[in-house]
């Protein structure tokens, strides 16, 4: 049976690697039945909506939700970031973000869980007297019990999983004292119920600095929002490039379908001449695979990938040689 699969293939590049990662999973013998959706910066330009309400609820019906990268030059910082992925990472409660990282070479193999739904992106805060020199901006951090035990449990599980079963919470629990403590506070109540699973703690600035010396020494990553966000792309770069980081927004639950992206961007500059590589669009559709209960099609698409290595080819082209590579 074909799963059903919404494709947002976005602005800038994202049409272009989608296109690629599609073809790669059919050729893996995964049967998908995909809808376009047409959710974009271009489209926010064109008519001035972002994600419509109805539109929104069209998106639970499916098994996952497939992303190219969205955002142009054109739209105001936020419009597309706030209105679309964020919102569906809200709305659709895809509360882990997960994105591995893997250099074998080198040693690097580890993945980063970073809470999705709450943080200082969950939009508390406003202005006062904006626009007066006498203007003061807030922006809060929400951070519920429910919110971070969930995330955490899903992290201790996943290290659990692994050979080296080992779990690394990030924050700055020496400066943001409330949140902090409540994220070590129940990092260390779950961690009891997972005594085959070792731990450690570091501030964010301190993994900043390991990430780039030291990147072995991570198994599972457990962080906040915000520091997450800072970090994945930062493991992006330590670990091939951004153009091999793929991701995945999901709802363990599956009581929604989760999403998965690349996290390169739009890349509007090389934007329809074929010049992107398509690698971290395949592997979030691996990802996908994951979730969908493809797991043989997946890792045999994580395979083909780190057998190619002809990267200066075209978009097609590196998509042919994946296929290929199956």
């Amino acid at each position: 049976m074909a799963h059903r699969i919404a494709v947002i293939g976005g602005d800038g590049i994202g049409p272009e690697v989608i296109a690629e990662a599609l073809k790669v999973v059919r050729a893996a013998g995964v049967e998908l039945d995909t809808t376009d959706f047409d959710l974009s910066g271009a489209r926010y330009l064109r008519d001035g909506t972002v994600l419509p309400d109805e539109v929104l609820e069209e998106l639970r019906g499916f098994d996952a939700i497939l992303l190219g990268a969205v955002g142009t030059p054109d739209v105001p910082p936020g419009v597309i970031e706030r209105g679309l992925l964020l919102k569906m990472r809200f709305a659709l409660d895809q509360y882990v973000n997960l994105r591995p990282f893997s250099l074998p070479e080198q040693g690097i193999d580890f993945l980063v869980v970073r809470e999705n739904t709450e943080g200082t992106y969950a939009g508390e805060g406003g202005f006062l007297r904006k626009d007066t020199p006498n203007e003061i901006a807030t922006q809060g951090s929400v951070n519920t019990r429910l919110g971070v035990e969930r995330v955490i449990r899903y992290a201790f599980e996943l290290a659990q999983s692994r050979p080296r079963k080992h779990l690394t919470m990030v924050h700055k629990t020496n400066v943001l004292t409330f949140s902090g403590d409540l994220w070590q506070r129940v990092f260390d109540i779950v961690a009891a119920e997972y005594p085959d699973v070792t731990t450690a703690y570091n501030h964010v600035d301190a993994a900043c600095i390991y990430f780039v010396q030291d990147p072995q020494r991570y198994d599972v990553i457990v962080t906040d929002n915000l520091f997450g966000d800072i970090l994945t792309d930062l493991g992006g770069a330590v670990s091939g490039g951004i153009g091999f980081a793929s991701s995945g927004n999901l709802d363990p639950t599956h009581t929604s379908p989760s999403l998965f992206e690349p996290v390169h961007g739009s890349a509007p500059d090389i934007a329809g001449q074929a010049k992107a590589n398509p690698i971290a669009a395949i592997l979030s559709a691996a990802m996908m695979l994951d979730v969908l209960d493809e797991a043989d099609a997946a890792e045999r698409i994580r395979k083909a990938c780190a057998a190619a290595t002809d990267l200066t080819a075209s978009t097609p082209e590196i998509g042919d040689a994946i296929v290929a590579a199956l």
